[in-house]
């Protein structure tokens, strides 16, 4: 376990933020980040955990430690003829977690495919896309409260999964650090393609009875034609979530904006996409010097080249400003800043 100074955190964000952090550590198991959250020298210094760095953006140097957790592994912890118990390390890319899966035929991530970050994060936002999030499949987590390096497990009920949301980013945010998480799987899936994209992908494409590396896969492509690959464009994936309305306020959307599209939420509202609010705002495939918004999908923010994050933050907050001038809706920032 190495303490670095002054470090670049560039490879480290998916924005590709040139910023700087005063310490940074990168730990591969929970007894080295115990050590190193009960190490005196560092009791006083702000803390901010990561990843992959795939939700974050850093708008200054951070002045405090940067703890990059890479915890790996992968395991199976219980099974029975109908489900299978596995764990997880925080660092595991989630991707991998998700390969991992279909290629046993445990279903219940598959159409979270190609999510950038790790499975640390995961639970943290309660990951979502294309008819299934984090929460179905969601057993319990384990991790380490900052202050104290006091070890913890908490239930699903516990974490308080909501709409990309949880406990972790609510009253425990910035509080506490996960370095595993349990999933249960069914061995015999049924396939969730309510989704209408999916679905729409699979009968294109002739697919009738869809296994779940089948819709793995098409989630997949449709991620790849919608959003561009942070290795090549920096970029966050979603930097908005989808906001949530009253029946009220959408009828009254629905008259002025009939084309406007919807899905019902948990909470029995409406929610609309954000990425169709930004676009008939005129800022879908707009760019201000190196930022801008991806051509295929007004939701995606990107760095086409050394843009600093205060001018992607910048540029984030006047779209913010126009859909609510527009509509009437506040957006709400998906991503983490600082």
């Amino acid at each position: 376990m190495q303490i670095h100074h002054n470090h670049s955190l560039k490879k480290i964000n998916t924005f590709r933020v040139d910023a700087k952090a005063k310490l940074f550590v990168e730990i591969f198991s929970e007894e080295e980040l115990r050590k190193i959250l009960t190490d005196t020298m560092f009791k006083s210094e702000r803390k901010v955990i990561i990843g992959g760095g795939s939700n974050i953006l850093f708008t200054k140097d951070f002045e405090g430690l940067i703890i990059k957790v890479s915890i790996s592994g992968i395991k199976v912890i219980d099974e029975d003829n109908d489900s299978v118990l596995v764990e997880a390390g925080a660092g595991v890319i989630w991707d991998e977690l998700v390969k991992y899966c279909v290629e046993r035929n445990y279903g219940g991530i598959e159409n979270l495919a190609l999510i950038p970050g790790t499975v640390g994060a995961s639970p943290i936002q309660n990951i979502g896309a294309y008819g299934q999030e984090l929460a179905y499949t969601f057993v319990s987590l384990n991790g380490v409260f900052i202050e104290t390096g006091e070890q913890r497990t908490f239930s699903k009920n516990e974490c308080k999964f909501s709409y990309r949301s949880s406990i972790f980013k609510e009253e425990l945010k910035n509080k506490f650090i996960v370095t595993s998480v349990r999933l249960n799987f069914k061995k015999n899936p049924k396939p969730n393609v309510t989704y209408k994209a999916l679905s729409d992908y699979l009968a294109k494409n002739g697919i009738r009875n869809p296994t779940i590396k089948e819709v793995s896969s098409a989630v997949a492509e449709i991620r790849k034609s919608k959003l561009p690959d942070p290795l090549k464009v920096g970029n966050a994936g979603s930097f908005f979530k989808n906001p949530v309305v009253g029946e009220g306020s959408f009828r009254k959307l629905k008259t002025e904006y009939s084309s406007i599209f919807s899905f019902p939420s948990e909470s029995g509202q409406i929610k609309i996409p954000a990425g169709w609010l930004i676009e008939k705002c005129g800022w879908k495939g707009k760019r201000v010097g190196d930022v801008g918004t991806s051509p295929d999908h007004a939701l995606v923010i990107c760095n086409f080249g050394n843009a600093s994050g205060m001018e992607i933050l910048e540029f984030a907050m006047r779209i913010k400003e126009e859909v609510t001038n527009k509509f009437e809706i506040i957006l709400e920032e998906e991503v983490n800043i600082l």
